[in-house]
């Protein structure tokens, strides 16, 4: 099943409410980009959305593998520069495992980390269709 994100802004700065249908979040643009900085902006969602892929896929497998851990905290940086041939994005990785590991463990928990799902995603190939006009009749229902 496709994942389907509904999107629609608000009066203020770059606000907008952001749903799947389920839950909803409030996307902004920082102060210096005319925002008024009340939410994340579209590059954090997406780091955001890294992070919290690694922090799961930790857990998961050290559930999955019967081992006792306690928090699992992750920070990531991203550096964007432009060139010629257009962007390169460098994103650092840090995470903490709480938790009586062998060093062994902690790679292995590491090592997936680095497989999760969006990790993956990322690095594949995409395609990205050119934007068409919605039916007004389906937006944000």
């Amino acid at each position: 099943m496709a994942t389907v994100i509904k999107i629609k802004n608000l009066p203020e700065g770059y606000q907008s409410i952001i749903t799947n249908g389920t839950h909803s979040i409030v996307g902004d643009e920082p102060i210096k980009s005319n925002g008024t900085n009340l939410g994340m902006s579209p590059s954090e969602l997406v780091l955001s959305g890294l992070a919290l892929c690694k922090v799961a896929t930790v857990r998961y497998i050290a559930r999955q593998k019967g081992w006792e851990i306690g928090e699992v905290k992750a920070e990531l940086s991203q550096e964007v520069k432009r060139s010629p041939e257009g962007l390169k994005t460098n994103i650092k990785v840090a995470m903490q495992i709480e938790g009586d590991l062998s060093s062994e463990q902690k790679e292995e928990l590491l090592k997936q980390a680095n497989a999760c799902y969006i990790h993956r995603q990322i690095m594949a190939e995409w395609e990205i269709e050119h934007a068409t006009d919605l039916d007004p009749v389906t937006a944000f229902n």
